[in-house]
């Protein structure tokens, strides 16, 4: 079956500040989920999305932080960080859910991260650099927390204003 593209969920949207629940058992839906949400992230195109992006409450990240050359696409049901490092590092973030809107967001530069594959395996791995941001950054996404939430209030609110007015024009058509 192929993989079809979902629609992201714009915020401000009160799915995207739900906490997921933990996925139980893995199944061929969920499966089909994970592909959707690839296709998706590819064609936005996007570095990693989150099952909530998707209207889905389930703690479900997808991800490829792989510019060019040979894809690396992941798949994360109920990922963790298990640990973080104390350096910091500074990236400039964006949100396929909040388009167009970027700032600079600080995190641990190092992070491992534990998860359940699709095939049902549990797996464990450091990640750094950009794929250190990005895993953080979807893990958030499935404890209802956005980029956004780590700027001062003012760049919030001038944030969340630009992303309704853009709500706006795309339900105009």
């Amino acid at each position: 079956m192929k993989a079809m593209i979902k629609p992201i969920l714009i915020h401000p949207d009160p799915r995207l500040k739900k906490i997921c629940a933990s996925v139980p058992d893995l199944n061929d839906d969920l499966r089909r989920l994970a592909d959707d949400m690839l296709e998706t992230m590819y064609d936005a195109p996007g570095i990693g999305l989150a099952a909530p992006q998707v209207g889905v409450l389930e703690r479900l990240i997808v991800m490829d932080c792989v510019k060019e050359g040979t894809p690396e696409p992941m798949v994360m049901f109920n990922p963790e960080v298990l640990s973080s490092s104390e350096d910091l590092n500074v990236y400039e973030e964006g949100c396929l859910s909040i388009p167009e809107q970027f700032a600079e967001v600080t995190r641990p530069a190092e992070v491992r991260v534990g998860w359940i594959d699709q095939d049902g395996n549990p797996q464990e791995r450091d990640f750094d650099g950009l794929w250190a941001t990005c895993v953080q950054h979807e893990i958030d996404h499935l404890n209802g927390k956005l980029f956004i939430d780590y700027l001062g209030p003012m760049k919030r609110q001038m944030i969340t204003r630009k992303s309704q007015k853009m709500k706006r024009e795309l339900a105009r058509g």
